[in-house]
């Protein structure tokens, strides 16, 4: 499906604050299973602008983990090393 630039740009709004795909879809207006649809196809716009949301957010996240994490926070400190796991597995 073609997106206007102004969907694109609301669906990577609403996947940074992690809104599900079908409230995304209803919001600019297209049918759930075609947005869910061109979101798994990795090279669409769509799903690049949607993954972009995600990771915009995912950063600011952890930035805040690490910074709680430096301070000693035994929570934050878990999910760093976690993160940097994951990290590490997907290079």
């Amino acid at each position: 499906m073609d997106y206007s630039a102004e969907q694109l740009e609301r669906v990577e709004q609403l996947a940074s604050i992690y809104m599900k795909p079908s409230d995304i879809a209803l919001i600019i207006g297209v049918d759930p299973t075609v947005l869910r649809g061109d979101i798994a196809d990795e090279q669409s716009e769509v799903s690049i602008r949607y993954r972009r949301g995600k990771a915009i957010t995912k950063v600011e996240l952890h930035k805040q983990e690490m910074q709680l994490a430096k301070v000693g926070s035994p929570l934050a400190l878990e999910n760093a090393r976690n993160n940097l796991l994951e990290m590490e597995d997907d290079e």
